[in-house]
């Protein structure tokens, strides 16, 4: 450890080395004192440090950064964050397992001794924030906290962690302490520690002090179990918040008070205008600046390149230089190739060149054939694939096709199959129709084989022959053939391919007299002469490498030394060795190979460059490139560099060279230097920038114009007006020597080749087209071309320009420089919500710890922020070595933003900054003061519509010929079947096997029910509450109607889960306490449960009421039965706990009982000779009346499947609906959900078994939700195979204040002809944006926002529905969204206590319209929906009324004003990404939580984070407050099949999930 290390007294000489281990992480700011800087800032630990002395023994292989910063950049972008106080933000924290020690070449073990383990992010000795200022705090202070950091030893780990203990106390350690003592320290140390997480919260909150409430904070398996939270719509009074909303006891909390603090800050200006987005929602969009620059100087007029001069002599084609200096000077030398140690191996002189170009020409056009027909003609295009490091084959083959009139395309060696960008160079070579692909013996042996053990085919590659170049098939042609010599046409001569910014591949055609012009004119501007020696250290298979090294040098007898990439990474100082060796009077390089030389360049003292007149930099168009030019010549002035031979030049594909500075010979003006506003750039504008240091961007000159070229600087947008003087646009050149086409594509062919540059008044500037060059610039004093950017680096945010470059320059100078792994960063735009955001995704050095990124994360985004005046959307940091790469070095940007956007990144560490960036979101809603009730009613009229309300069949009107509805109470109805139909089968159960299990006639039935009687009316009064605990079963069954025999009111509770006591055992104490049951009937199994010793861990079993169990009654019979005196009396008591996580019971009187059983017996036709088939949970709501009431209400007989058998035995239900050939059935959404995922892909060893679904009339779907389209249609879909009739599934609604309000059976029986049973369900799509504001507005199917719905099912008889508005109370019109209300004879009679909310209003129960029908008592349901009229009819000939409920009120979230449905949100997460399993959001503090359950590797979490925040952005104009990623089966469901949200929610506070990654977007 360093720690320890370092309180030894340090020995001699120490000091200084230590002074030069730490001088590169220490950033000079202005006024610290310089004491300070060196001595007393240790950065980090041990590991940040120690790496450093590594380094400088390889410096070669580690510290070269693949790209370079300028130290005014770096100085800017240190004094910009120096403005900031660093701002506390809220850390991602993260599980073990993510935390990737990316590559394994670098990993250091994690510093543990300062690790909290609970955390689940690495924690670090306490660090320095680099960048806070410390003027104006007591240094001595300061000193002697520096001090303590760096003498305490390794006991005082915790120097920098005060743990939190549920108690409160802070316990801090006493080297802190005594820092924090000064008090004029504390400041400074606030700010020194901003991003050393002193919040170290260990344990979740103590809740021993809540034993009802035990069960709150462990809901995590498929039980419901109850909040012990009161309901709150405000949320002012959960168990988690203080009623200031700061929460107490729990990190999560912590961090996101952290998150809404740093939210607090006042956002950018507010924007007034508004378009119009298709609907009322107006995103803002953005109005310009008033104060914003705008060009004010005059029009540009077009710059003229100087003439080209007339060359006496010159070649008239460039295979006729080769001709000629092949023929004339065989000897002379044309190109030198080097290995990798940097030998020469092989100069190729131009008779060689010569020879063997025609030797490969003549075999290609007569040595290639297929069936008889020569294989290529003079135009075909062919491809050349040749590794960078032989430079000789490759200008073999080049001038080889010329030679032969073939047209040469010059690709990259693919590597593997999956090479980034690889599937796009193989459409280019399909659309050029390339067959023949020429390589070297050494290259195919290298390529991918097939098992044949020809080459494999790239994905997305044609089909080539490949032909190697140095083999024996290689012929001497014959003595009379000569290669056809011309003078160039028009005729194409090679293609050289582009990558654009969408990461498309395009060919750029090169005619034959532009290859030649363009020779002439390079030959002219920079004063080539024969037999010069010049080093190229480019690629030579496109652009400036190609230009100078393989076509212009080959006019001019030029000698060429190439340098390969692979050796200028093992020695970067190889070009500058070869420039001494070979006296070379050019170098053609680019910014990166001067920047590396720098870095190696204190090894070499001998060398000279004083050779040099020219050097030439191909990139000069980069921002950074002046930085290299300066430093390189700050160093190598010393070696004979003579600053005038710098040469930066201006290029791309399409235009060729635009501009090069002129060698110094030449009598050219000097070289210009302007530093521009990056303010005035963003906004298009040139401003020399004089007061504001920060933000600026300085650029150097890249020359004048070409020769024989004329240039101009049009608009970057629309019609190419020509811009102002101080103007940026884009650079277009009109000249003989440009790219000519995109091969293949006429379109972007014209806008790019053949553009028509106007004046302000619309007059074409010249009768000639110009080539648009994608460089962003404008044309200085004396002529000179400044670049200031590229289109493919261009991103509009909000109206302003900014360049990918800058920002990436801005990044790579933040403190510490090192961080960024080779200085690896892609910075691109995405699209999200109608306007471009900027995602920045860097390669972190394999030694980076937790701390480290987030820390440089944050302080990139201030400096960006300060520097560009621009938000982060996202900043991604992906393991060393994972980004995809270009060819030579570089990033593929194009394929990282792919990957981005597929969710196939992979980052470590993601930070996305939503809340700063996005500002067109629409203006919060204001509510409007309501319209009165009488108003809406008279609305409603004037616009013809009517008021929304429906009504099943009238019950007094339908003739029920059964003898049952004669008996008001259930319980006689038994006692009647058992005396007129003792034999008849009532009930039947299955088990897991799919054998029976049990069964009862109705005489066993009232039996059982008899003896049950006979125990309980010797030990209870009549009226006592009595809680059944039972699993699915007779049993269930029998006891309550025993109960009703004794006078004793049941209770149905679902049994405690043996494995999972901790969690299911408290909810059934609690229904045992809140329904005041005297006592628990039971089975012998359970009663020994609920008194076991692990179940005295969970709740107190001392406190249990009386429990009897009914295993083994004596078979006596009750005295006399019960009778109630009036049907109003209390039967039973229905409990269930909601989705919001409340525990509800309601109130059934027998009528209520009587009323329901009858309803549902006339909806779905029962009778005694029916059998019908329950896959339902029978404790409460429909479930329950269904299991236990109807079978004995209407005779028929149920076959019951208990739901947790499928667990074992996901087919049981479907094949006992097909073995027992069952019309009816009856199943949850959870059932349904286990047949689709457990049995979708095994239908057809279904069959084999004869499993057959074609007797199902209807299968009904049980719910107490919006009807689940897509898991109903797929359901349907899965099991069509098996004979399921595609009508057959419908949906049921039912709520506490009336569990039956729709059932929707398909025709059936011979009542089907008389049309009783309803139309088919319905649906309708409608605008999820105006569900958002409380309106339905149809649309059609598959329109943008469209969200389908499916009616609810057909209303019962004898009950009626209105919708209500929810505030007003008065009723609404068709197609309005309100309040569902019900009223029907079934209605339960009211709450019996609501836990935690006695108070819960009666008018759920019994409330009246304010206006209209003022008489009818409605309950309400707590659903929103709405009622339409639709075409079909009824059995009566009226028309149906389809009732479509959209959610519960309970559940909604109310953001920015509006409300929003949970499931929505969820179903558009788990679109978005195939490894999200599910999903469920909440709100906490008004910021949207997203939990996403992760079906995949771990080092997907991450890629969640982004595409979660896009999607909800884009289809909800919401930002996402947090995202939690999980893993799967951590989302509470309860036996319905409803997410628990508010479960969730309790355990995300309490820490409770363990999530993989929880990302606080900023």
């Amino acid at each position: 450890e360093l720690m320890t290390h370092l309180s030894s007294p340090p020995p001699k000489g120490y000091e200084k080395k230590r002074g030069k281990l730490l001088a590169p992480y220490i950033p000079q700011i202005q006024g610290v004192d310089p004491s300070l800087q060196i001595d007393n800032r240790i950065q980090a630990s041990s590991q940040a440090v120690l790496p450093g002395s590594k380094h400088n023994k390889s410096r070669a292989a580690n510290t070269r950064d693949e790209r370079f910063r300028s130290d005014l950049h770096t100085e800017a972008v240190q004094a910009a964050l120096a403005k900031y106080k660093e701002r506390k933000m809220p850390m991602p924290s993260k599980r073990r397992s993510v935390l990737v020690q990316s590559s394994v070449e670098a990993c250091t073990p994690p510093d543990t001794s300062s690790a909290s383990e609970d955390e689940g992010s690495l924690r670090r000795q306490g660090r320095l924030a680099t960048s806070t200022p410390y003027q104006g705090h007591s240094h001595p202070a300061v000193e002697h906290w520096f001090n303590r950091v760096i003498q305490g030893s390794s006991t005082s780990s915790s120097a920098s962690s005060t743990s939190s203990h549920p108690g409160g106390r802070i316990v801090t350690n006493t080297s802190a302490h005594a820092a924090l003592n000064a008090n004029a320290a504390a400041t400074a140390l606030a700010d020194l520690m901003a991003h050393t997480q002193l919040d170290n919260h260990s344990a979740p909150p103590d809740v021993t002090g809540l034993s009802e409430r035990s069960s709150v904070h462990a809901e995590r398996s498929q039980v419901a179990s109850v909040r012990g939270v009161s309901r709150n719509y405000n949320h002012q009074t959960s168990v988690m918040e203080t009623a200031d909303g700061v929460p107490v006891n729990s990190r999560v909390s912590n961090k996101i008070q952290q998150l809404l603090n740093t939210l607090k800050r006042p956002k950018r200006p507010p924007l007034r205008e508004f378009f119009v987005d298709d609907f009322e929602e107006l995103l803002d969009v953005q109005q310009p600046d008033p104060n914003q620059p705008k060009p004010e100087g005059q029009q540009m007029s077009p710059l003229e390149g100087e003439s080209l001069g007339v060359v006496t002599n010159w070649p008239p084609s460039l295979p006729a230089a080769l001709q000629r200096w092949g023929t004339t000077q065989p000897k002379s030398p044309c190109l030198t190739a080097l290995d990798n140690a940097g030998k020469p191996v092989y100069t190729l002189t131009y008779g060689k060149l010569w020879t063997r170009s025609q030797k490969l020409a003549y075999t290609l056009l007569n040595k290639l054939s297929s069936r008889n027909e020569p294989l290529l003609m003079p135009g075909d295009r062919v491809a050349l694939v040749f590794p960078n490091n032989d430079p000789v084959m490759f200008m073999v083959a080049f001038y080889g096709c010329l030679l032969a009139e073939l047209v040469p395309v010059p690709i990259e060696v693919p590597l593997t199959r999956k090479d980034a960008g690889s599937q796009q160079i193989g459409f280019l070579l399909g659309s050029c129709g390339v067959t023949l692909a020429l390589t070297t013996d050494a290259c195919q042996k290298g390529l991918p084989k097939a098992q044949t053990g020809e080459v494999a085919t790239f994905k997305g590659w044609p089909r080539l022959l490949w032909f190697v170049t140095d083999g024996k098939h290689v012929v001497k042609p014959p003595k009379d053939w000569h290669p056809p010599v011309r003078e160039a046409s028009n005729d194409i001569a090679y293609i050289e391919y582009k990558t654009s910014k969408e990461g498309s591949t395009m060919g750029i055609t090169v005619s034959h007299s532009a290859m030649l012009a363009h020779c002439h004119s390079l030959t002219q501007a920079c004063g080539y002469t024969e037999a010069e020696t010049i080093t190229n250290v480019l690629d030579f298979k496109r652009e400036a490498g190609l230009w100078h090294g393989v076509l212009t040098s080959v006019m001019n007898r030029m000698h060429v030394i190439s340098i390969p990439y692979s050796l200028m990474k093992v020695n970067p100082l190889s070009w500058i060795q070869k420039v001494h060796t070979y006296k070379a009077r050019v170098a053609v390089v680019k910014s990166r190979d001067m920047h590396w030389s720098l870095l190696a360049q204190r090894d070499q003292r001998d060398i000279s460059l004083g050779s040099l007149r020219m050097l030439v930099v191909a990139d000069g168009a980069n921002p950074w490139s002046i930085s290299s030019c300066d430093a390189f010549l700050n160093v190598f002035q010393a070696r004979g560099l003579r600053p005038e031979v710098i040469c930066p030049c201006a290029s791309s594909s399409e235009a060729m060279t635009v501009a090069i500075r002129r060698p110094p010979e030449m009598g050219v003006p000097p070289p210009g230097k302007a530093v521009l506003s990056m303010g005035g750039l963003s906004h298009g504008v040139i401003r020399v920038d004089t007061e504001e240091k920060l933000s600026v961007l300085t650029v150097q000159d890249v020359g004048q114009a070409m020769p024989g070229a004329m240039v101009c600087v049009v608009r970057v947008e629309g019609t190419p007006y020509l811009c102002q003087t101080d103007e940026v646009g884009e650079i277009c050149v009109s000249s003989g020597s440009t790219g000519v086409a995109y091969y293949g594509l006429p379109g972007m062919t014209k806008n790019v080749f053949e553009t028509v540059p106007v004046t302000s008044s619309g007059i074409p500037i010249s009768d000639r087209p110009f080539t648009r060059t994608s460089l962003l610039g404008f044309v200085g004093p004396d002529s000179l071309v400044f670049i200031v950017g590229k289109m493919d680096g261009l991103m509009v945010v909000s109206g302003r320009r900014h360049n990918a470059d800058d920002v990436v320059a801005t990044a790579l100078a933040v403190e510490p420089m090192k961080f960024v792994y080779r200085g690896r960063i892609a910075v691109f735009s995405v699209s999200v919500l109608h306007d471009e955001r900027i995602v920045v995704v860097a390669e972190q050095r394999p030694d980076a710890s937790e701390e480290d990124s987030f820390q440089w994360m944050s302080r990139v985004l201030q400096a960006i922020d300060s520097i560009h005046q621009v938000g982060v959307y996202c900043l991604a940091l992906v393991p060393a070595n994972t980004l995809p790469k270009a060819p030579l070095g570089g990033i593929h940007i194009s394929e990282t933003k792919q990957r981005f956007l597929e969710g196939a990144l992979h980052p470590c560490n993601v930070l996305m900054c939503p809340h700063t960036c996005v500002t067109n979101l629409p203006k919060p809603r204001q509510k409007q003061p309501e319209v009165g009730p009488a108003s809406m009613i008279v609305g409603n009229l004037v616009a013809g519509k009517r008021i929304a309300q429906a009504c099943g069949r009238d019950v007094g009107q339908l003739e029920d010929n059964d003898q049952a509805r004669k008996f008001l109470y259930i319980q006689d109805v038994l006692q009647w079947r058992a005396q007129a139909t003792p034999d008849h089968p009532l009930f039947l159960v299955l088990n897991a096997k799919g054998t029976v299990a049990s069964t009862a006639s109705c005489l066993q039935l009232h039996k059982r029910a008899e003896r049950v009687a006979a125990a309980l009316m010797g030990r209870l009064n009549t009226g006592d509450h009595v809680a059944l605990v039972y699993p699915p079963g007779i049993d269930l069954i029998a006891t309550f109607y025993g109960c009703l025999y004794a006078g004793c009111v049941p209770v149905t509770v679902r049994p405690p889960h043996p494995q999972n006591l901790a969690t299911t055992l408290p909810t059934v104490k609690m229904i045992v306490e809140v329904s005041k049951s005297v006592c628990i009937l039971t089975t012998q199994a359970i009663m020994k449960l609920l008194k076991s010793k692990e179940a005295a861990a969970a709740v107190d079993v001392k406190s249990w009421p009386m429990v009897l169990d009914t295993d083994d009654l004596p078979r006596k019979k009750s005295p006399q039965m019960y009778k109630p005196p009036t049907p109003e009396m209390l039967a039973y008591l229905d409990f269930s706990v909601s989705t919001t996580g409340i525990l509800a019971g309601v109130k059934m009187s027998h009528a209520a009982t009587s009323a329901l059983c009858r309803s549902i017996k006339l909806q779905c036709e029962l009778y005694p000779s029916r059998q019908i088939a329950i896959c339902l949970d029978p404790y409460c709501g429909l479930g329950f009346a269904l299991w236990c009431l109807c079978s004995v209400y209407a005779g028929h007989q149920s076959i019951l499947v208990p739901p947790l058998e499928l667990e074992s035995n996901a087919s049981l239900w479907l094949a006992a609906v097909s073995q027992y050939k069952v019309r009816v059935t009856f199943c949850s959404y959870s059932v349904m959900e286990m047949c689709t995922k457990g049995l979708g892909s095994q239908t057809e060893a279904l069959r084999l078994r004869n499993v057959n679904l074609s007797c199902v009339r209807t299968c009904m779907v049980v719910a107490e939700e919006r009807p689940r389209i897509a898991l109903t249609q797929s359901f349907s879909k899965i099991f069509k195979d098996l004979g399921l009739s595609p009508r057959a599934v419908s949906t049921t609604f039912g709520c506490r204040v009336n569990v039956a309000i729709c059932l929707q059976p398909n025709r059936l029986g011979k009542l089907a002809e008389q049309g009783t049973a309803g139309p088919d369900p319905t649906t309708v799509y409608v605008d999820m944006r105006a569900l958002r504001h409380d309106r339905v507005r149809l649309v059609e199917r598959g329109s943008p926002h469209s969200l389908p719905l499916m009616e609810s099912g057909k209303i019962l008889p004898g009950v009626k529905v209105i919708i209500a508005n929810t505030e007003t109370k008065g009723p609404l019109g068709d197609s309005h969204l309100g309040e569902v209300w019900v009223s029907s004879p079934h209605n339960a009679t009211g709450y019996y206590t609501v836990y935690g909310e006695e108070a819960l209003h009666a008018d759920h129960f019994n409330t009246k319209l304010s206006f209209g029908d003022t008489q009818t008592v409605w309950a309400r349901t707590g659903y929103l929906g709405f009622l339409r009229r639709t075409e079909l009819t009824d059995a009566s000939g009226e028309r149906h009324d389809a009732l479509y409920v959209v959610g519960s009120l309970d559940e909604t979230l109310e953001l920015r004003g509006m409300r929003y449905h949970p499931i929505d949100i969820e179903t558009s997460v788990i679109r978005s990404h195939k490894s999200i399993a599910e999903c469920a959001v909440f709100t906490w503090t008004n910021l949207l939580v997203v939990v996403v359950e992760l079906e995949g590797s771990e080092q997907e979490a991450l890629d969640l984070v982004a595409l979660v925040t896009n999607v909800v952005l884009e289809e909800h104009y919401l930002i996402v407050g947090v995202v939690v990623v999980v893993d799967p089966g951590v989302i509470p469901i309860n036996s319905r099949g409803e997410k628990q949200r508010m479960h969730l929610r309790d355990g995300f506070l309490a820490d409770q999930l363990d999530p993989i990654y929880v990302a606080y977007n900023m």
